[in-house]
């Protein structure tokens, strides 16, 4: 039954649905586009920029609506699907992102002569190509709109953030922002273009070497930017996020101008010349400025991007350091729930998820260098684990019984680097198939973790080796095996990644990464295991992942007769390294459960 709460909320999205078809009819248009994107095309927005979480109620990480006068659809991926239906507003369907998506409804729905509106600041070019030819090819008209009807409905819209920009020392980046604009400035000289905006925050923060506190999570500033060949910068940055000296930032030869400027500045820089535009990561508004204003683009990967990617020393160097502290935190973590779990379980007092993402917090926070979570806890029991980005709220806060399986999803950001790290843990004996299919994932992450591999590789090229295990079994999972970290940015980097979806970025010595296979039985259980790895290079020139994660894997639902010898030797082996390194920053209590944890496992 709703409660009096959930009803009121739905009929005020049900007003929102109602005021936004209003607000097209009134602008004569057939329908809105929506995506979950700020300017910036980020993951985490700014409670400014969740207007498809204001309009659908949906708040997950990575979706997409259409609404027209007959239809409201959200568009989430396989992460999603559970989150969606519990969190959807009436009156929306649900549909998959990738296997029936947006431009493939818009193809076989837009009418003849319909008028689709879409906001050019949060649509990047790639994507709006694709939407025009969907549209385009059904008759209809796609028309960018000077002001978002999202923000025309939304009274009590939060302003745009203005979180402190601090300075990032070269203690910690490994290169000064000079080297870097200067370098950067070569690769677009030798692309062929005149200048690269850029739009990415957390390109923007590595390249001058800033950190912010704009979006939760993410320590960078929301902010845009415009580098020429030689490496001359102009920042639009909101000055309120600035003191009023930069000498503390090694920037003095960095012009700062309004952000309301950016496309003026274009307009008189875009005349006969070329400029460099992420086709994935720009919003079109820019595209359509230099276009319109007599220059043309090269719509090309930023190569802020690809160098970022590749760490150097003192960014690696950063990464083992405050991954030390986090195996210290969750070492910290998993021993007071293995010895509190099912101790209040019997007790009557069960510790819930919300309570146990809060502690692990409270350990990080104790270790040096922590700032803040780099992303959501997911803090999920039993079925709750079925849900990829699964967010404890209080709706759905479950105890944790002492008797299934919990996942835990966390990541740190330290002024040293960026933590992602996943175990489930068991109680019970858990059945046949959730041994097996926990195996499974097991090994999946273990052949990820001892594989060589040559030069030349790609993240879709060794996905398989992850699944493959599952798919013994006839299972799988609805997500990506992996991605790049940043160091002290943005916790989900590009561009590398490890999926079956095609990804042309070789894989090379230096990219920070994950390795997470997982399974879900939606309304049963959820398991992931996830170490975050740098590759590194061997002697002979092949590639290898070498974990910078140091947390115990718990071995209780494991069948070890479905390990081979070199997989329990890897187990033995990794276990060895997680005491011998985190133990000095333990507790005498804490090292006693890891000694446990982390004992010899043979057949």
């Amino acid at each position: 039954m709703l409660s009096t709460t959930d009803i009121r909320n739905r009929r005020a999205a049900a007003s929102r649905l109602e005021l936004l078809r209003a607000e097209l009819l009134n602008r004569k248009l057939a329908g809105l586009i929506i995506p979950r994107f700020d300017a910036h095309q980020g993951e985490y927005c700014a409670p400014h920029d969740e207007r498809l979480a204001f309009l659908t109620g949906f708040t997950g990480s990575a979706g997409f609506a259409i609404v027209t006068r007959r239809d409201a659809l959200l568009f989430v991926d396989g992460r999603y699907q559970v989150q969606a239906e519990n969190e959807k507003e009436d009156g929306f369907a649900i549909k998959h992102l990738h296997k029936e998506p947006p431009e493939a409804w818009l193809r076989g729905n837009v009418q003849q002569g319909e008028i689709m509106g879409f906001n050019p600041t949060l649509i990047p070019c790639n994507l709006y190509d694709r939407l025009l030819s969907a549209v385009n090819s059904a008759g209809g008209t796609l028309v960018a709109l000077d002001s978002d009807p999202i923000d025309a409905i939304w009274q009590d819209q939060p302003e745009k953030p203005v979180g402190r920009i601090s300075a990032y020392p070269i203690a910690l980046a490994g290169e000064t922002s000079k080297e870097k604009r200067r370098f950067i400035g070569r690769l677009v000289a030798n692309s062929g273009a005149d200048f690269l905006v850029e739009a990415q925050p957390d390109n923007i923060a590595w390249l001058l070497n800033v950190r912010g506190s704009d979006v939760a999570f993410n320590p960078v500033p929301h902010s845009f930017l415009i580098l020429g060949r030689s490496g001359e910068t102009e920042w639009f940055v909101d000055q309120r996020k600035l003191p009023n000296s930069l000498s503390d930032y090694e920037l003095d030869d960095v012009e700062r101008r309004d952000p309301a400027r950016l496309n003026l500045r274009l307009a008189q820089l875009a005349n006969n010349r070329t400029i460099m535009i992420d086709p994935d990561f720009a919003p079109s508004a820019l595209s359509f400025v230099v276009k319109g204003n007599g220059g043309q683009t090269l719509s090309q990967q930023s190569p802020i991007t690809q160098t970022k990617a590749i760490k150097n020393a003192t960014e690696l160097e950063g990464f083992r350091s405050c991954h030390l502290e986090d195996g210290a935190a969750l070492a910290s973590f998993l021993a007071w729930l293995d010895a509190d779990v099912e101790e209040r379980a019997l007790s009557g007092s069960a510790v819930r998820e919300s309570e146990a993402a809060q502690k692990l917090l409270e350990f990080r926070q104790a270790r040096p260098g922590f700032v803040e979570p780099s992303f959501h806890t997911i803090s999920a029991f039993g079925k709750n684990a079925a849900m990829c980005h699964y967010k404890a709220a209080p709706q759905y806060d479950a105890e944790i019984t002492g008797k299934g399986l919990y996942l835990i999803d966390s990541g740190g950001q330290y002024r040293s680097g960026t933590t992602d790290v996943t175990r489930t843990i068991a109680w019970g004996s858990g059945g046949g198939d959730v041994r097996k299919i926990y195996t499974a994932v097991l090994k999946g992450l273990i052949s990820l973790l001892t594989l060589r591999f040559p030069k030349g590789t790609r993240g879709h090229h060794i996905d398989a080796f992850a699944r493959r295990a599952l798919w013994d079994l006839g299972r799988d999972y609805d997500h990506g095996t992996g991605h790049g970290v940043g160091h002290f940015l943005s916790v989900h980097e590009h561009p590398q990644r490890l999926n079956q979806t095609v990804n042309d970025v070789d894989l090379a010595a230096g990219m920070v990464m994950t390795i997470e296979p997982g399974y879900y039985e939606k309304g049963s259980f959820g398991i992931r295991l996830e170490n975050q790895v740098e590759i590194v290079e061997d002697d002979d020139g092949f590639l290898r992942f070498e974990s910078l994660t140091l947390v115990p894997i718990d071995l209780k639902l494991v069948e070890t007769y479905q390990l081979t010898t070199a997989e329990l030797e890897f187990i033995n082996e990794y276990h060895a390294s997680v005491r011998q390194r985190i133990s000095p920053l333990l507790t005498r209590e804490v090292r006693k459960w890891l000694e446990k944890a982390t004992h010899v496992f043979w057949k």
